[in-house]
């Protein structure tokens, strides 16, 4: 069987879709995309057992079937290809791949789709339409505090909890704990859900340049986002959410409100100067003034700056990491921001001041003991 296809149209779908690939797949079949072809519409679909995405797009073709061709190879083949249609011959015997251009013809090896891992599906499920660019705001402000320890698999993804009167989302990797409420995100209660990391990356790379809006569909074991024509299904994370209220300060013994543009600029000077397995930076705080230095003994390296700032409570000296702390102010875009302090040892809490009414963002970072 054939059928034509435009190869930028083709490129792009395929383009969107590949990052799930893993690098060495467990099941070596998942190296392949998997085509399924009806007549003039074709589905490709990438899996790494636990994220799938799909991406449908128009052909010009008579036939059904399916079958898996290698990923990289035709992904390659058709991303150098100039505009134009091109024509793709399946042999249903041998899972030969031909493809024909206007100068060229290529030929790859595929397999039987009969091998391809049954694809997870979402039938039912609480369903939120979600605009675009307030997804793309939820993921800006907590993807980046996730965990990478595989030892700690709940908090490798984002956490969300979901009511009649708003959404939570929450994450955190041990050392710093992000809370972003929505009341403008709504829907029918059920229990919280982990979202794993990988999918939301995949996601967050489809959002440019779509539609004012997305589906999401979730369940207690599977989520699903409807982006335009291309689908993602991920199966959730599996474990139990760390109790994240019990760690957040009720209270605090003195505030600092600065400008975070002059802030983070300051930061990122003085880390320069910091030591570079810890990043150290240290604030000291007194009326109207912060003072942030690094040293790193090692080479004899030191920096020290001075902002003015608004600060309520007696002298305080206190260490973070600086990579840490600047990624969570590039979260931020308010212009000003307030941290709270309790002890030079304690949790501080960082708000954005001057929040829209419908969301609330709270951030929370342990400092380094010096």
């Amino acid at each position: 069987m054939e059928f034509t296809v435009s190869s930028a149209l083709l490129s792009q779908q395929l383009t969107a879709i590949s990052g799930v690939i893993a690098r060495n797949p467990i099941v070596p079949i998942l190296e392949n995309f998997l085509f399924q072809i009806d007549h003039d519409r074709l589905v490709v679909t990438a899996s790494d057992l636990q994220t799938s995405i799909s991406a449908s797009l128009e052909i010009k073709s008579d036939a059904q079937m399916s079958v898996a061709i290698p990923a990289r190879m035709l992904l390659d083949t058709v991303k150098n290809l100039p505009e134009q249609v091109i024509k793709i011959e399946i042999n249903t015997n041998s899972y030969t791949i031909s493809i024909k251009s206007d100068n060229g013809h290529y030929k790859l090896a595929g397999e039987s789709a009969n091998d391809f891992p049954q694809l997870p599906s979402l039938n039912d499920g609480i369903s939120l339409i979600v605009e675009v660019e307030v997804l793309k705001n939820i993921l800006q402000k907590t993807m980046f505090a996730t965990s990478n320890d595989e030892l700690k698999p709940a908090m490798s993804g984002v956490y969300m909890e979901l009511t009649h009167n708003m959404a939570t989302f929450v994450a955190t990797d041990g050392h710093r704990l992000i809370r972003y409420d929505r009341e403008d995100l709504a829907g029918s209660t059920q229990g919280p859900i982990i979202i794993p990391k990988k999918a939301l990356t995949l996601l967050n790379g489809l959002l440019n340049n779509r539609d004012k809006t997305i589906n999401l569909t979730f369940d207690q074991h599977k989520i699903q986002f409807d982006v335009d024509n291309i689908s993602i299904v991920a199966r959730l994370v599996d474990e139990h959410y760390p109790d994240y209220e019990n760690v957040i300060p009720k209270e605090h013994t003195s505030k600092l409100t600065v400008n975070r543009p002059a802030l983070v600029s300051s930061l990122r000077r003085t880390a320069i100067y910091a030591n570079k397995a810890t990043h150290q930076v240290k604030l000291t705080m007194m009326e109207n003034e912060l003072a942030l230095s690094a040293e790193d003994f090692d080479f004899s390296n030191e920096a020290q700056e001075r902002l003015i700032c608004e600060y309520k409570g007696d002298l305080l000296e206190i260490a973070f990491n600086a990579k840490l702390l600047l990624e969570m102010l590039a979260s931020i875009t308010n212009e000003a921001v307030e941290f709270l302090f309790w002890e030079s040892n304690k949790a501080v809490l960082i708000l954005p001041k001057g929040q829209h009414k419908h969301e609330h963002l709270l951030l929370l970072i342990m400092p380094i003991i010096f």
